[in-house]
């Protein structure tokens, strides 16, 4: 029997990798007479990620826009038209059924390719507030998943579907049981409260300097612990601070391989506002403090956010007053058990936990048409 062939494109961070991964799983579990293929952007997170988790990956020369001013940016266009040219080849030689766009930079060349050669695309748009890319790709594309009502401000409603964002499998709602592995996992106090710092891969920056704060005016008195992602990025810089400062209630990691424990071990978590990591955190059920990042593409960290907070699912203090407000608020939110479980309930009540078979669903639609 022919295998289907399905392209899924996108990276940059774990906030596209890991739902394009758990997409990739989904339709595995569906029908195992499919041969994957992904195109990430050389050089970023995908490229080591992808062949770790059993899937093959290419890479295009395409990157970012630098938000301040760089000759690097110079490139881009440059970057870009060689990306498409390379995407085309590539889905040329590789003759996918469909292709799944799930965000970051390679998402835009491959998609685009894709669509002039008249092949079927589907993207997944995590965020609440779509991009530019997506809003373009949008016109030619066959289907829109969606995490985030109201979206047909953005898109044609006759395409979009509300399936939620994917999130990976071993995140659920957690119990005692569960709690007690992660302290025992990370080491931490059982008599002591836990909270989890976690920036991502790269929006490390204001979390990091806020926890350093921290460790600097109140660790030797507080009477809870943190566990700390502070990023690869800033490990080195990390790493000396902390062989400078040495406490025992704060276990700092550059990478966080066991997510699942950590939020097991969480009380309250502190977070970026990525899409991804949100529909996580419902998933959790977890009380969670966001600080969006500013440095994203129209403030959608801030949109995707307020879209708890007015479902008083999560609380949100704003980058420039972390360092100043943050652990006030954490310290305020544990001594309100009552809020916190009110912020449980409301948060897992936003969770869509069946988001990558919906997708799945919908990629195999699209071939079977």
């Amino acid at each position: 029997m022919k295998k289907k062939r399905i392209i899924i494109s996108g990276g940059g961070t774990g906030g596209h990798i890991f739902p394009a991964l758990s997409i990739a799983n989904a339709l595995k579990e569906k029908d195992n007479n499919i041969e994957f293929l992904f195109i990430g952007a050389n050089g970023k997170m995908e490229m080591k990620r992808v062949p770790e988790a059993g899937y093959k990956i290419k890479g295009l020369p395409v990157a970012g826009l630098n938000r301040s001013f760089s000759f690097s940016n110079l490139k881009l266009p440059f970057k870009v038209i060689n990306s498409i040219h390379i995407a085309k080849k590539i889905i040329k030689e590789f003759k996918p059924d469909v292709v799944v766009g799930v965000g970051g930079f390679a998402s835009a060349p491959t998609l685009w390719s894709a669509q002039r050669l008249n092949i079927p695309c589907l993207i997944q748009e995590q965020n609440s507030y779509a991009g530019l890319t997506n809003k373009t790709l949008a016109k030619h594309v066959q289907k829109i998943c969606v995490a985030y009502k109201g979206m047909s401000k953005f898109f044609p409603e006759e395409k979009i579907i509300f399936t939620g964002n994917p999130i990976r499998k071993e995140i659920r709602q957690y119990n005692q049981d569960d709690k007690k592995e992660g302290f025992k996992f990370y080491n931490l106090d059982p008599d002591k409260k836990c909270i989890f710092v976690v920036g991502g891969s790269l929006g490390c920056r204001t979390l990091n300097d806020s926890v350093r704060q921290w460790v600097l005016d109140r660790a030797s008195s507080a009477s809870y612990q943190i566990i700390w992602q502070s990023g690869q990025y800033y490990k080195t810089e990390v790493d000396n601070f902390m062989a400078e400062h040495k406490v025992d209630n704060v276990k700092n990691f550059a990478f966080i391989s066991r997510m699942d424990l950590a939020y097991a071990a969480a009380d309250i978590i502190v977070s970026r506002a990525g899409a991804g990591t949100i529909s996580e955190l419902c998933q959790a059920g977890k009380a969670t403090i966001f600080v969006p990042s500013p440095n994203v593409a129209e403030d959608h960290q801030t949109h995707n956010a307020m879209a708890l907070v007015n479902e008083k699912a999560a609380l949100m203090v704003k980058d420039n007053e972390c360092r100043a407000q943050l652990f006030d608020l954490v310290e305020d939110l544990l001594e309100h058990p009552v809020k916190i479980a009110e912020m449980e309930k409301n948060i897992l009540s936003l969770a869509k936990p069946n988001a990558s078979s919906n997708i799945a669903d919908e990629v195999l639609k699209l071939i079977n048409k």
